[in-house]
């Protein structure tokens, strides 16, 4: 038996005489956020991902019967989902993860918010910019072997990186225009998203892409029952909007010219390749 009066003798974690003692652990609250972290994501189990992928191909094959086709678009996903993802993390929302989902294509997810809306216009231009690098190894396998199919696969990166231009929810360009459109009202953004987003739903209808064309409207739908039709973050500002504008052109420019590249040496002329990647907008084509 100890007698609690008697002192204790010093032990190696007691602070040394002189040095004052260690502060104590402060305990986690709701009003100190750096101290409770939410859990963080740790992504897409590989076993789903990788059943994601091959159901994703096998609609790709459906749809196109080119084993081309599968793989710059699934590649041409990954690298343009890795953009995203690159860009998030440079800005504070990391660590960012990809998600393949199934017959519909991929996403990249940020662990946080952006903090300002212009950071949100960059992360969402990050991804059909970066993604135009996966049409390199079909432009070098056309050069070494001078076969005209691999440019497919270029024209299918750059399509796959057009389509994501467009300024319909959820799809990158809705999220590089809309603070733009916010900036003159919120009102005109909403009306604007709302008006695209029903043109791309009839197009993809009208084309057979039944699929797409349904995401796009229940994500239409979701987007429309939203109260807060704005992200959190810092807003725009004048400047900063006319940088947006000017990096969406850019970004769009980018994609088209990659896709002409493409068809130039198969067309065989501007005039006719222009031609023809303006009839794959074409409704009921």
């Amino acid at each position: 038996m100890t007698d609690s009066n008697t002192p204790r003798p010093p032990g190696p974690w007691d602070a040394k005489p002189g040095q004052p003692a260690p502060p104590a652990p402060r305990a986690a609250s709701p009003t100190n956020p750096r101290a409770a972290h939410a859990p963080l994501d740790k992504g897409q189990h590989p076993l789903w991902a990788a059943v994601s992928t091959l159901l994703l191909g096998g609609l790709i094959w459906w749809l196109t019967g080119s084993w081309i086709a599968v793989v710059a678009i699934l590649f041409g996903l990954l690298v343009h989902e890795y953009g995203h993802v690159l860009a998030m993390n440079a800005y504070g929302m990391g660590p960012a993860r990809i998600y393949v989902v199934p017959f519909l294509g991929g996403m990249a997810k940020a662990q946080r918010r952006a903090e300002s809306e212009w950071h949100g216009v960059l992360v969402s231009l990050a991804g059909p910019a970066f993604g135009l690098l996966a049409a390199i190894p079909f432009f070098g396998l056309y050069i070494a072997t001078g076969q005209g199919m691999w440019l497919q696969g270029v024209f299918y990166v750059a399509m796959l990186n057009l389509l994501n231009l467009a300024p319909a929810p959820p799809l990158d360009g809705s999220k590089a225009l809309g603070p733009v459109l916010a900036l003159i009202h919120p009102m005109v953004e909403k009306v604007a998203m709302v008006v695209v987003g029903a043109v791309v739903v009839l197009w993809g209808f009208s084309n057979g892409s039944y699929i797409f064309a349904a995401f796009l409207a229940f994500a239409l739908y979701g987007h429309l029952r939203r109260g807060n039709w704005r992200p959190e973050g810092r807003r725009l500002t004048p400047a900063e909007a006319g940088r947006s504008v000017g990096l969406f052109a850019l970004t769009a420019a980018a994609c088209v010219g990659v896709a002409l590249a493409g068809l130039m040496p198969i067309a065989g002329s501007f005039e006719q390749a222009l031609a023809f990647g303006g009839s794959y907008f074409e409704f009921g084509r």
